[in-house]
């Protein structure tokens, strides 16, 4: 979700502008207006999208870090995404004088009807091999469960259901805000009884009115292959608990994979380094390179040169979701040159170079095959 987007403005756009952009796409939205099903959700996502771009702290915070920042820094509450507006009518209000201005009825939301839970957030670190081979985990949450003593509901079964006198029983209260567009009387939920419209004495007395009690659970999650950081697993059902009867919110469990210290990621592609000896790599070799599955062996052709790239297809990460497609593991050749040699070691690459001038690869003086072969026996002792 791109606040920007949401409101089609400009990163650099002014507050002027934000406001116009809001005003503009709230009379379109509003679910009085548009009868689309997802206009709801739209109207909240342009609500949310306002009240962050319109605070200088906020609007720093989600240009740095998105809306995971916003969460962060604490500007999260009921759900992932609650910036505090209560509810869509709630947003308008403040605008359009509590569905004032040309628009019929208003728009009013049973606070009475089964509400969905919040979606909660869990993030965990993994090694490497975990994500290239898929593990199994054992998580702890601590999570809503619905109360026991209520059913969900938020309310004494007991107690008598008495009409809330903050709000005669509407779960509405009217006051008069000044907005950028004047002066309106706003509807806003009753802060005695949240929208409920019964007396807070009828609120459950385990839970609070909130439905919910908190408790700790254990969770056992299946990683795929393949996952890589900010990967994320959904767990349905899993977050806090609905109230009057609405299903519980979702679990995302966000990855964080440790660096390997000896593979490289790069997307689907694995990189190593192999280090070779000289010898080694104007002769040719047949070595053994780790693998993310294990040792396997390949051939250093002759005459390779360094920081060549040897290709292992089909060696790389696997694909997530895919028993077959994977992607490739590259190998770059390093030629190392030995800082110090024996004396043995030193004959043979002075022969070696002797050798190398001989046949005119260095220096221009010529020798005949027998005197270069009588140095190499010479060089090795023979």
């Amino acid at each position: 979700m791109d606040f920007y987007q949401i409101l089609e403005v400009e990163k650099n756009a002014s507050k002027d502008e934000i406001k116009k952009a809001f005003r503009q796409k709230a009379r379109k939205l509003h679910p009085d207006v548009n009868k689309e099903p997802d206009a709801e959700e739209k109207f909240k996502e342009l609500g949310r999208a306002y009240e962050t771009l319109m605070d200088d702290d906020k609007r720093a915070l989600y240009d740095q870090y998105g809306e995971d920042g916003l969460k962060n820094a604490g500007y999260s509450s009921q759900g992932p995404f609650d910036f505090g507006f209560g509810d869509i009518n709630d947003i308008f209000a403040s605008f359009f004088g509590g569905m004032g201005g040309g628009f019929s009825g208003g728009y009013r939301e049973n606070p009475n009807a089964p509400r969905r839970g919040a979606d909660l957030r869990m993030d965990i670190r993994i090694d490497f091999t975990d994500a290239m081979n898929g593990v199994e985990k054992e998580i702890k949450i601590e999570h809503t469960e619905p109360c026991e003593e209520c059913n969900g509901t938020g309310f004494d079964k007991n107690a008598k259901e008495t009409v809330c006198k903050t709000c005669g029983g509407h779960g509405r209260v009217q006051q008069n805000v000044q907005s950028i567009i004047g002066s309106f009387t706003s509807v806003t939920t009753c802060p005695k009884c949240h929208g409920t419209g019964k007396s807070p004495e009828a609120f459950c007395k385990k839970c609070k009115g909130e439905g919910g009690i908190s408790k700790e659970k254990k969770i056992k999650i299946k990683i795929p292959k393949g996952v890589d950081t900010g990967s994320k697993i959904r767990l349905s059902n899993e977050g806090n608990a609905g109230k009057n009867g609405g299903r519980p919110g979702d679990l995302y469990v966000v990855l964080h994979v440790k660096e390997s210290e000896k593979f490289i990621r790069d997307g689907a592609d694995i990189h190593t380094i192999l280090e070779i000896s000289p010898a080694q790599a104007a002769l040719g070799d047949k070595v053994t390179v780790e693998t993310i599955d294990g040792d396997v062996e390949m051939n250093v052709p002759q005459g390779i040169q360094n920081l060549d790239k040897l290709l292992l297809k089909g060696r790389g990460v696997p694909f997530i979701g895919s028993d077959t497609q994977r992607g490739n593991h590259y190998v770059t050749v390093k030629v190392v040159i030995p800082k110090k040699i024996s004396k043995e070691e030193e004959k043979l690459y002075r022969a070696l170079y002797d050798i190398q001038k001989g046949t005119g690869q260095s220096g221009s003086s010529k020798e005949s095959k027998e005197n270069i072969m009588e140095k190499v026996k010479t060089a090795l002792g023979k």
